[in-house]
């Protein structure tokens, strides 16, 4: 149920995520002893608690003409009052890179690549991606919605209020479009925003092995025109890697692409140094994500470019990866590094954004500061969706995740416990 007008009291620590630049706060913009006032789906105030009290405790209507006319109107109409108790409020998470939707199971996989089978091995033997397409093809709307839904939820249970949801286990346009729009409905059932990718080229499917350039060919003549006119995607993806496509593939679908007016992003540099980063760069991608090898020239690329980086530590993980990403350089150059779980069956299988951070500062060395701003702000430049989300300030989005901690580092400190007391989504309790 939504309050018309909820006035947030008692809050420890607030994270508005506005830089204070010199002031006390910090990167994140703490405000201890905070409140927020919500106007239904927006965020009508932010700031001192005994100020919001105060004002709530005056009778409406009065002359406070030194206040001015908009800031008396704020607070004359009714207010419900909720105390925080000291409660620590944080943007809702932005989770910028999921494979939610997917039909099969991969820990058999897990278990070959302990025993020392490469990634690339299973890849090439018909595994990885593949073997997903398949029980991906096979599966019926319902399966693949209510198992998608479960990890929806999951991730909704850890504060995300805002997640992407890629397509590219089909790698046919009937089973494209059907993720598609299983990933719009999911949005729909839960009340999480659901952004949707197209990632039809996320490896070549069976049928075209060895025509690698015919399928890039299918995906722009035949599933692009479906996707736009049917409105299933805010975005298209590729994969590329000697284990998917290559560059000058990647680029004529992209060209595709921006003629319809869609943003892009790219899996960049996994794996080996495919000139990824500067791919995208070059087509002013929303983001370049994994980025483990990709080179100085490429990461200078993205900083003139605004393209975000996306850090995935689950895959990076369960890989067993040992080249970070240039985390130095993305710092020095000022790329906005977002945080996300890349949730998927077979490298990534990780369904919490707290877990994400805690991975993203233990192994690639972001700071708390850094893993709680790529969870949210960063994340939502990642999406093209920083001017309505990612910060707790006036006409944002009322995505607030209010934590049962004593400081925000303790969401990337703890592991495997959920400290997550409500998370409120566009003003609506997701609960």
């Amino acid at each position: 149920m939504r309050r018309d007008r909820m006035l947030l009291v008692g809050v420890g620590e607030l994270v508005t995520n506005v830089p204070a630049e010199g002031r006390e706060g910090g990167a994140l913009g703490i405000v201890r002893d905070a409140a927020v006032l919500v106007d239904g789906d927006r965020i009508a105030w932010v700031g001192a608690d005994t100020h919001a009290r105060e004002r709530v405790a005056r009778h409406p209507g009065r002359d406070d003409r030194e206040e001015g006319e908009e800031h008396r109107e704020l607070w004359d109409d009714p207010v419900d009052v909720v105390d925080m108790a000291g409660g620590c409020l944080v943007p809702g998470f932005v989770d910028a890179h999921t494979h939610l939707v997917f039909g099969g199971d991969r820990a058999a996989e897990y278990e070959k690549r302990l025993s020392g089978v490469s990634y690339e091995d299973i890849a090439r033997a018909g595994g990885g991606i593949l073997s997903t397409v398949t029980a991906t093809r096979n599966a019926e709307i319902d399966t693949l919605y209510a198992s998608g839904l479960r990890r929806l939820r999951a991730l909704a249970a850890t504060g995300v209020a805002t997640v992407e949801i890629k397509s590219g286990y089909g790698l046919d346009t009937a089973t494209e479009l059907k993720m598609l729009g299983v990933a719009r409905d999911l949005g729909q059932a839960s009340g999480v925003d659901v952004r949707a990718t197209l990632l039809a080229a996320h490896t070549v499917p069976p049928e075209y092995v060895g025509r690698a350039d015919e399928y890039i060919d299918l995906v722009i003549d035949e599933m692009l025109p479906e996707v736009v006119e049917r409105h299933l995607a805010d975005a298209v993806d590729a994969y590329c890697e000697t284990v998917a496509f290559q560059a000058p593939q990647v680029a004529k679908l992209f060209r595709a692409v921006t003629k319809l007016s869609l943003r892009v992003k790219l899996h960049a540099d996994q794996l080996s140094d495919g000139g990824g980063a500067e791919l995208a760069a070059h087509f002013k991608a929303l983001s370049a994500d994994h980025l483990e090898f990709s080179n100085p020239t490429g990461i200078r690329a993205m900083a003139a470019a605004g393209t975000a980086a996306v850090l995935l530590p689950g895959a990076y993980l369960t890989l067993n990866e040992t080249q970070r990403p240039p985390i130095a350089l993305l710092r020095e150059l000022g790329v906005p590094m977002a945080v996300a779980t890349d949730c998927n069956p077979g490298t990534s299988p990780l369904c919490s954004m707290p877990e994400a951070m805690a991975l993203a500062s233990r192994l690639f060395g972001l700071t708390p500061e850094e893993c709680l701003a790529g969870a949210t702000r960063n994340a939502a430049i990642a999406l093209g969706l920083d001017e309505d989300r990612g910060t707790l300030e006036k006409g944002k989005r009322a995505d607030i995740a209010i934590w049962d901690v004593n400081h925000p580092r303790d969401l990337t400190y703890w592991m495997g416990r959920n400290r997550l007391h409500e998370l409120l989504i566009e003003g609506l309790s997701a609960g």
